[in-house]
């Protein structure tokens, strides 16, 4: 226990933080597909305004597959294109399941994470099929996704509302996410934070020091399973 105790909330990202992805994969593969300017489409920093509808339920995966179809070289497949959109997700350590187990047993715990019906989707079945989705989500008070909220981050309003819902004060909630922007529309919306590197930090070893219990089997050891 730290002298600051621990929070009364505390606010996970999921995309980075508890499930691993590769910003680098789709980039590499509508490159494949024709698509030069991907990495300037869509980036971990900033996106188009594409991105942004299919993040916030605006447009569906079939008009956003349609879109994505027409950037790439003409004799491209709809399966190549949602093979390179899903590339970027690559799994989920089994030490995140007791990871979560553990923070659910000492605050209020939630997740958000601006992803799409699509990504969630892939990541929901795969985690179903190596887990079981209920070990997972059963830790968690509330799990919001940015395509059903309507909202995303980095918005600051985002935060305040995902906080009114539960009745969160945010000044004792803490808010973990791997992108920078994200985390200080966080801290604009008054709730500490930490801006995770999920390349080089395990995110139980900072939750650790900040004054979580957390079994041996929640830190992360060996290579993401097949």
């Amino acid at each position: 226990m730290t002298e600051q105790g621990l929070p009364e909330a505390l606010i996970l990202d999921f995309g980075g933080v508890l499930y691993d992805i590769d910003y680098g994969a789709p980039i590499r593969a509508f490159k494949d597909l024709g698509v030069a300017d991907f990495a300037g489409l869509y980036q971990q920093s900033a996106q188009s305004p594409m991105f942004d509808d299919l993040e916030c339920g605006r447009i569906s995966p079939d008009n956003f597959y349609t879109q994505m179809q027409s950037h790439c070289a003409p004799e491209t497949t709809r399966q190549e294109v949602v093979d390179a959109w899903n590339s970027i997700l690559t799994g989920m350590h089994p030490s995140r399941i007791a990871l979560v187990k553990a923070l659910g047993l000492q605050t209020r715990l939630f997740l958000f994470s601006n992803t799409n019906v699509i990504h969630a989707n892939v990541f929901e079945a795969w985690m179903e099929k190596r887990f079981g989705l209920s070990a997972f989500r059963g830790s968690f008070e509330g799990i919001h996704y940015s395509h059903e909220m309507g909202q995303r981050k980095p918005d600051p309003q985002a935060f305040l509302s995902l906080c009114s819902r539960h009745r969160i004060d945010p000044n004792k909630a803490i808010f973990i996410d791997d992108s920078e922007q994200h985390v200080e529309g966080a801290r604009q919306a008054g709730l500490e934070v930490n801006w995770h590197n999920p390349v080089e930090n395990d995110v139980a070893v900072w939750l650790s020091a900040r004054g979580f219990e957390l079994p041996e089997e929640a830190f992360r050891s060996g290579p993401l399973p097949v």
